[in-house]
C-alpha cells in the first residue's frame, strides 16, 4: 500500500483545466489494450496524461503500446515485475502528475465523454467529495453490449449502503481526487499476495467512502468486458476474496450500526455462494448456506423450491409447447411473497438515490458520429465503438 507524501503535483502546464492521470495496469493485455488505448485517447477532456503500467506481460503489450504511443505524446509506459493489478495501479499512482486519477482496466473501453462529465461534476463540490463514478454496460470479446449494468446509484456518505450495494461495479468507473488516493493508502496488494486477489476495487473504493463523500454521474460511460480471462471470472478467487474484503473493512469500522453490519455480512455471504457455485465448489457453497440460513431463511428455502421446480418446468415446457417460457425463479419467487418479514423498528431508512439519466450514453461510433441518441433500453446485443474494430482489420 501506499503512503501520503503530500499535496497532489496537478496543474503544472495547465492552468484552465486540471490534468487527468489515467492510470492502465496491464498484464499480458495484448487481445484489448489497443481498443483500451484507443477509448481513452479520444477522450473529449484532452488534459490527459495516460500511464500504461506493464506488470510483467509475456505477450506483445508492451510492443502494442509503444506502438501507439509513438502517435501520442501523452501515452507513456512503465514496466515492473508480475507482481498484481493492485501493486500496478500503485505505480501508475505514484508516477502520476495529475490533480485526478482515472483507472482503466486493460481490457475496458471508455465513451469518449466520460473524463469529461466526471471533472465537471467533481469540479462543482469541495474537496470533502473525493471520487465521481459512472454506470456501466458489460460487453462481450467483440465489443458487443451483453446487458446493462446495475442501475443503483447513490451520492453523499455511502459507505453502509456500499457494504450492500457496490454501487461503482467495476475497476474502470472511478475518477478520484490523487491526494485522496495517496491518503488513504492505494490498493492493498496483500490480497494477491494471499492468493485471493479481485476484490482490491472493492477494498479501495470502501476506505475512500469511509472517509469522504463520492458523487455519481448516472450514465453508462464504460465498457465493462466479461470474458473466460478476465479476473472476475475466476470465481472461487472472487468469492475469497469478497469475503476478506468485507471482513477487513468492518474490522476497521467498528462504529456501524448491529444492522448494517449484519446486512453487510450478510450480502457478502450471498455473493460468495453463488461465485462458489460457479466455481462448482459445493464444500464451498454449502459452507455460506448455513449462516445465510439464520439470516434469510427464505433465501435457502427459495433455492430448494427453484431445485425441485426445475423438474416441474420440464414436464410442463414438454405439454404446453415452446409458446409458454415457465421460469423456476419466477414461480418461487411468487410462493415466496408472503415469507417476506415486515420491517422492524431497527431497520435502516430508505437509501436515497440518484435516478439515472435515461438517455443511452454508449453507442455505436457509427451513430455517435451522426449525432443519434439511442433510448435507455439498449438492445441485447449491441457494438461498442465498432470503428475501433474496423480500424484494426484494416
Amino acid at each position: 500500500m501506499l503512503s501520503y507524501t503530500g499535496e497532489d503535483r496537478g496543474d503544472t502546464f495547465y492552468s484552465d483545466q486540471p490534468l487527468v492521470s489515467v492510470v492502465i495496469p496491464a498484464f499480458n493485455a495484448s487481445t484489448y489494450i489497443e481498443r483500451t488505448l484507443r477509448s481513452a485517447t479520444r477522450q473529449t477532456y484532452a488534459v490527459l496524461e495516460i500511464i500504461v503500467v506493464n506488470d510483467g506481460s509475456t505477450d506483445d503489450t508492451v510492443k502494442l503500446v509503444e506502438q501507439i504511443a509513438m502517435s501520442d505524446s501523452r501515452i507513456r509506459l512503465l514496466s515492473t515485475p508480475n507482481r498484481g493489478v493492485a501493486a500496478a495501479r500503485n505505480t501508475g499512482i505514484e508516477a502520476s502528475s495529475g490533480r485526478f486519477v482515472a483507472f482503466l482496466d486493460s481490457d475496458d473501453l471508455w465513451h469518449p465523454t466520460k473524463i469529461e462529465k466526471q471533472v465537471n461534476a467533481l469540479n462543482r463540490l469541495s474537496s470533502r467529495w473525493a471520487a465521481v463514478y459512472t454506470l456501466h454496460y458489460i460487453i462481450n470479446e467483440n465489443d458487443e453490449i451483453i446487458r446493462p449494468g446495475s442501475s443503483d446509484v447513490a451520492r453523499g456518505y455511502i459507505y453502509a449502503r456500499h457494504l450492500n450495494v457496490k454501487y461503482v461495479g467495476n475497476g474502470s468507473a472511478l475518477l478520484v481526487r490523487r491526494n485522496v488516493a495517496l491518503a488513504i493508502g492505494g490498493f492493498d496488494s496483500s490480497f494477491a499476495a494471499a492468493g485471493i486477489g479481485g476484490c482490491e476495487d472493492l477494498d479501495f473504493e470502501l476506505r475512500l467512502v469511509a472517509r469522504y463523500l463520492i458523487e455519481v454521474v448516472p450514465e453508462r460511460l464504460v465498457g465493462y468486458r466479461k470474458h473466460p480471462g478476465s479476473m472476475s471470472s475466476d470465481h472461487l478467487r472472487m468469492g475469497k476474496s469478497a469475503l476478506e474484503v468485507v471482513r477487513r473493512s468492518l474490522a476497521a469500522n467498528p462504529q456501524l450500526p448491529r444492522y448494517a453490519i449484519g446486512s453487510a455480512i450478510d450480502a457478502t455471504q450471498k455473493y460468495a455462494f453463488w461465485q462458489f457455485r460457479q466455481a462448482r465448489r459445493t464444500d464451498l457453497s454449502l459452507l455460506m448456506v448455513r449462516p445465510i440460513l439464520r439470516s434469510d431463511p427464505c433465501f435457502v428455502v427459495l433455492l430448494v423450491l427453484q431445485k425441485g421446480l426445475r423438474g416441474i418446468v420440464g414436464h410442463l415446457s414438454r405439454i404446453t409447447g415452446p409458446r409458454h417460457r415457465w421460469k423456476p425463479a419466477a414461480l418461487a419467487s411468487l410462493l415466496l411473497e408472503t415469507c417476506a418479514p415486515a420491517p422492524s423498528r431497527g431497520s435502516p431508512p430508505p437509501s436515497v438515490r440518484v435516478r439515472p439519466s435515461s438517455r443511452r450514453s454508449i453507442l455505436s461510433w457509427r451513430e455517435m458520429s451522426k449525432g443519434k441518441i439511442g433510448t435507455s433500453r439498449p438492445p441485447a446485443i449491441r457494438h461498442l465503438y465498432s470503428s475501433s474494430r474496423r480500424n484494426e482489420r484494416a
